[in-house]
């Protein structure tokens, strides 16, 4: 039996950013979306601060002026107060919203009449992803996004239970995830590379640890990703691995999870026929090795407190086939 180590089950949960990849910043952009949000950003840091710079230099001269003991003009006061007062904020603050209309019908054009569909839905706390072609659902996988680099891709955005909100500030803006509601939007990876997303929208306890990433890869590694995630689960091998399967299947796990090409249907929980193939577990809480996958698994709620996962009794020996069966799941 392969020893797990009780640091490795003990080990507290990660920080969003050290669990995933990338520069999660709005201010490093690497798609069409998000460039045109940097782009507003910067207009309005710069016209802010040339309209707060103005107001400074108004204000010391006013200061002056009453320094050198000089009477004060109550119509040319008036006067100063109502151009500098009025003018400054009315046009520094109409330019923002001039632009911000701009931004916001650039954004709303659909570039995506043929391109990817991938349907995201918000749960607490997980999202899953699954890939359709038309109606047809020919992935499902969870807090994992893979994208084509330079492809569109249309995204639609739904809820299970709360209002989540749909952010990956390197290639898009916010869109809101409403229960009852089916929300469009799309990205555009322009380089490889992988970019951390999160919930925007509070959503309950565990909304802090509810991220995801985007994976963009080049067309044919993204094609060959997409058939493999078609595939059904790797037939175990060993009877260590066998007797894993069994563990799964007829215990609780089998309840809440699904793992194509078994009998295990369960829709509660994410998808797990690819598990051992993805960065992360538990939305971006922890790294998916075998020590943090044997603590989740007997102590869900020790690194993620809330959730729906409830605490496993097993054996070490029982864990430990289970974690053998569920390492080969790629």
């Amino acid at each position: 039996m392969k020893w797990i180590s009780p640091a490795l089950l003990l080990t507290p949960r990660l920080t969003l950013a050290s669990a995933l990849g990338g520069n999660q910043s709005a201010l490093n952009p690497h798609g069409p979306l998000a460039s045109r949000i940097s782009e507003l950003w910067w207009y309005m840091f710069a016209v802010l601060t040339a309209g707060y710079v103005v107001t400074l230099v108004i204000l010391f001269w006013a200061l002056r002026q009453g320094r050198r003991g000089k009477r004060p003009d109550l119509i040319k006061s008036r006067n100063v107060v109502l151009i500098w007062g009025l003018a400054i904020p009315g046009v520094v603050f109409t330019s923002v919203l001039f632009y911000s209309v701009l931004v916001g019908q650039t954004m709303s054009v659909d570039p995506y009449k043929n391109a990817l569909t991938i349907h995201i839905t918000g749960k607490q706390w997980w999202w899953q992803v699954r890939y359709l072609h038309g109606s047809d659902v020919i992935a499902d996988t969870a807090n994992e996004i893979h994208v084509p680099v330079g492809v569109p891709v249309k995204l639609k955005l739904s809820s299970t239970d709360v209002i989540h909100s749909f952010w990956a500030p390197n290639l898009s803006g916010k869109m809101d995830l409403i229960p009852g509601r089916t929300n469009e939007t799309w990205i555009r990876a322009d380089k490889e590379g992988v970019w951390r997303g999160a919930c925007a929208e509070f959503c309950g306890v565990q909304h802090a640890h509810m991220a995801f990433e985007v994976i963009a890869e080049k067309s044919d590694k993204y094609y060959q990703w997409l058939d493999w995630q078609r595939h059904p689960a790797i037939t175990p091998t060993t009877d260590q691995q066998r007797h894993g399967l069994m563990t799964f299947v007829t215990g609780p796990c089998g309840m809440c999870h699904a793992v194509r090409g078994t009998t295990a249907h369960g829709s509660a929980g994410p998808d797990l026929t690819h598990l051992a193939g993805r960065r992360t577990i538990a939305a971006g809480t922890l790294p998916n090795t075998r020590g943090h996958l044997g603590g989740w698994i007997v102590n869900a709620q020790g690194p993620k407190p809330g959730n729906y996962m409830p605490r496993l009794n097993m054996e070490p020996e029982q864990l430990d086939s289970l974690l053998s069966y569920l390492e080969i799941l790629k």
